[in-house]
């Protein structure tokens, strides 16, 4: 096995890829077990993989169709999926309405972040890096969920109508016209 070859599914980006999936699932795992504090941690790790994925490829000429739909199945888990479910868990919702609203809300997120990934990857090129994203990046709304997060669990704001305001326009983002420079 060739960790250097573009066509091998498991060269070293595509390695690299799945550890950030890996890091993204066990994530959602601490999640559910109430353990917030870890979880935020091997998202940051995910984060991580997720720069030096594209790094590697860039490196070593390993982009190719089948490393950016993976990195983009990633970033679904890392940065759509698991903060979402981070703010969901984290959120104390005190009857079945505020359960419901929550649900539709965060759901609504997780569909913009799909949608926001499916349309990058049809406007994308195996390769190549553009100077600005078109709408929030992923990975930039997952750091504004983990923000939310924040200022839910210190008490800022502690109204879980405002929070989830705010996901509604972090959703919106997503798929704006708003120019994020690229790093």
């Amino acid at each position: 096995m060739n960790l250097y070859d573009k066509d091998n599914r498991f060269n070293l980006a595509n390695i690299v890829t799945f550890a950030n999936i890996t890091f993204g699932v066990i994530a959602m795992y601490f999640i559910q077990e109430g353990n917030f504090t870890v979880a935020i941690i091997l998202a940051w790790i995910a984060g991580g993989f997720d720069i030096l994925d594209g790094k590697i490829a860039r490196k070593y000429n390993l982009s190719c169709e089948f490393g950016v739909q993976l990195d983009s199945f990633a970033d679904f888990i890392s940065f759509v999926v698991m903060p979402a479910f981070l703010l969901f868990y984290a959120l104390e919702k005190s009857n079945g309405f505020e359960l419901f609203i929550s649900g539709v809300v965060f759901i609504y997120y997780i569909i913009s972040g799909l949608r926001r990934l499916i349309e990058f990857n049809l406007k994308s090129e195996a390769g190549s890096v553009t100077k600005y994203f078109e709408g929030v990046p992923t990975p930039l709304g997952a750091i504004l969920l983990w923000v939310l997060y924040l200022l839910y669990s210190f008490g800022i704001i502690s109204n879980i109508y405002i929070i989830l305001t705010l996901v509604i326009f972090v959703a919106y983002l997503l798929n704006s016209k708003v120019k994020i420079p690229h790093p």
